[in-house]
């Protein structure tokens, strides 16, 4: 076999068991062992000391402390307690109640679900789970189909957390970005700005929003069928109380802005909002925001009668539940090392560069990492293992499209992974809100598909240094074409298994 063919062989396996098996912490494993041992030139011994090498340097590197891993493993593991400690302790459900009594019309309600999502926006998974139950009262009460409440619950759930910075999702995806020596900017400044580029997960909010102001795409329950199917005693809410729920979540976004701001003025003498921001410790101010938070939500919970005996076995449960997350992450950076000592992303770029045409680079990344995450079900799985190989081919290939191509990965990740029938998301959303995947997956698809084909166009004419106004132009346009084309010729639908909601 040619040395080159090799040295790549440890990609090729990550990707293709990441799609056969769909576990994508097993590829990475075999990614990192297969390459270990060719670096080593199969010896073992020194394969495990090679191993032992690179996951040591993950947290001690060249005399120093690598304080941004360590930062953003301890940020992940606080937004993971503090997330159960809200599913468990009963906020969630406190803040559902506060809401029903506050709720009047079918438009009310559909708008609450989209803005509850928005309020919860501390991890995918939570939203799903917490709006979905909380807001199965609300669908009852005002016959909005279990099919319509689950596609409000999913829109608003991974697309939202892909585009903030203190989400979940900030530090994984920061610390991905972290990783390119060739990264222009920080790594904050760059995920905002691959993020003001995620036409997918931009246009599905606003995709969210008209379906819940209109109440398009799903045909409403009968008033008669509604009559005959009352709300269960179970789901009648009590007075409620929203600041159990409303005081993390504002401590969270309040301190995460406030501190990156606070570390970058520490650095910059002048008013400049913008250098603060690219001289700002954002791994430090993740960790110490998520911190407080989490002591605001113990707290709170204390006062609320809670006792210390379950908020610590709260915290304990957080901790299994991002375990996975964190796993995947480690595996991330290690396999990064290897692939980097392989000199595998120089070799791809090359070919890239070679067999690849750069007006077509941005808008395919889009449409390979989509069906990356389809197929594994798994947005953070296809971010791992696609945002250094296409970071490192833009770079070769033509640099002013780093960041697009970037925003591209991200963007067909979250869009594969939305409409995935074996993505985490869609299998929560469905049962939280009271009906069956499959229908969920179905009813869901065309305005995905919208998404995906507004965004499709936006990466083209990026890809083609269209202006912005004009990208955004043709990224609008297309979606409420599309949107209005579905309306036209394909009426409210609803699957036949859910006809009794």
């Amino acid at each position: 076999m040619s040395p080159n063919l090799l040295a790549i062989l440890p990609l090729l396996l990550t990707l293709v068991l990441a799609l056969w098996l769909r576990r994508t912490l097993v590829a990475l494993g075999v990614g990192i062992l297969s390459g270990a041992l060719i670096i080593a030139q199969f010896d073992i011994v020194q394969s495990l000391g090679y191993l032992l090498e690179i996951g040591a340097k993950q947290f001690y590197s060249q005399d120093a402390w690598q304080w941004w891993h360590l930062n953003v493993l301890m940020a992940m593991l606080l937004l993971g307690s503090m997330t159960q400690l809200l599913a468990r302790s009963g906020a969630v459900e406190q803040f559902g109640d506060w809401l029903y009594r506050r709720i009047r019309t079918g438009r009310q309600a559909r708008i609450g679900v989209v803005m509850l999502g928005w309020l919860v926006f501390i991890d995918g998974i939570f939203s799903c789970l917490a709006v979905g139950h909380v807001c199965q009262p609300l669908s009852q009460r005002y016959g909005i189909r279990q099919t319509q409440l689950a596609y409000l619950v999913d829109s608003n759930a991974s697309p939202l957390c892909s585009l903030l910075p203190f989400s979940s999702w900030g530090p994984y995806v920061m610390a991905l970005l972290a990783g390119l020596s060739f990264l222009p900017v920080s790594a904050l400044e760059a995920f905002i700005d691959v993020a003001l580029s995620n036409f997918y997960a931009i246009t599905t909010l606003g995709l969210s929003l008209i379906v819940a102001w209109f109440g398009m795409g799903f045909r409403p329950i009968e008033k008669a069928l509604l009559a005959a199917e009352p709300v269960e005693p179970s789901l009648t809410p009590s007075q409620g109380n929203p600041w159990l729920l409303t005081i993390p979540m504002l401590t969270l976004l309040v301190a995460s802005v406030g501190l990156t701001l606070w570390s970058g003025e520490q650095q910059v003498p002048s008013w400049d909002i913008s250098a603060w921001l690219a001289k700002a410790d954002i791994g430090a101010a993740m960790r110490d925001a998520c911190l407080l938070s989490t002591l605001v939500t113990l707290v709170l919970l204390m006062l609320s009668g809670r006792s210390i005996g379950k908020l610590l076995a709260d915290l304990a449960h957080g901790v299994r539940m991002i375990a996975f997350a964190i796993a995947i992450l480690l595996c991330t950076w290690m396999i990064g090392a290897v692939i980097q000592d392989l000199g595998v992303a120089s070799l791809l770029a090359g070919w890239a560069k070679l067999y690849l045409s750069p007006s077509l680079l941005v808008a395919g990344m889009f449409l390979l990492c989509a069906i990356m995450a389809f197929a594994t079900g798994s947005s953070w799985g296809t971010f791992a293992i696609m945002i250094p190989i296409g970071g490192e081919i833009a770079h070769n290939m033509d640099a002013s499209l780093l960041l697009p191509v970037l925003s591209a990965v991200m963007a067909g990740s979250v869009f594969g992974d939305h409409c995935s029938p074996i993505s985490d998301t869609s299998v929560l959303s469905a049962t939280s809100s009271g009906c069956l995947p499959h229908d969920h997956v179905v009813t869901q698809l065309p305005f995905a598909l919208i998404g995906a084909g507004a965004a499709l166009v936006g990466f083209q004419l990026v890809n083609l240094s269209v202006a912005t106004l004009f990208v955004w132009c043709g990224v609008i346009g297309t979606a409420l074409g599309l949107l209005a084309l579905m309306t036209r010729f394909y009426p409210p639908w609803v699957s036949a298994r859910s006809q009794t909601n």
